[in-house]
């Protein structure tokens, strides 16, 4: 069993705090630890507001959200990194390739596609990114059992 798990994105300020929430909101009977972050973050700045609003508008509150950098101490620490496009995955493997066996996209049963980054894009780039996101959590909690 997977008992913390990590979400990264670019900036931890779009997609990765929608799949955090998302996780919690899923995983909240269980115990476990879920948290997100980015390649590029954008420390301490709040979720995007149309991701707070998409968010919202699914029932969903992250504006308690504060974007942090994914470090090694941060990952080491986690059973599962989720990441959002092919580009984190190769960040982090680079970078950390003793966690190599942790690194999995979020889409990985979705032919492995990438959730489009929809940062300084319109409210619609968001809904795309969250139906992406949902569908990916969704085939993870399958597998997670």
């Amino acid at each position: 069993m997977f008992n913390r798990i990590i979400v990264v994105c670019t900036g931890n300020i779009c997609r990765s705090p929608i799949a955090e929430g998302l996780l919690k909101e899923r995983l909240k009977d269980r115990r476990v630890d879920i948290c997100s972050a980015g390649t590029g973050a954008l420390v301490g700045w709040p979720a995007d507001p149309l991701a707070v609003e998409v968010a919202a508008d699914h029932g969903l509150d992250i504006s308690a959200h504060r974007a942090q950098q994914a470090t090694l101490p941060l990952l080491s620490a986690m059973d599962l990194v989720l990441t959002l496009d092919q580009g984190h995955s190769e960040w982090i493997n680079t970078r950390y390739p003793q966690l190599r066996g942790r690194v999995h996209k979020l889409m990985k049963w979705r032919e492995n596609v990438d959730v489009a980054d929809p940062y300084r894009q319109p409210k619609a780039a968001f809904e795309r990114a969250w139906t992406d996101i949902d569908a990916g959590i969704g085939d993870w909690l399958k597998k997670l059992g």
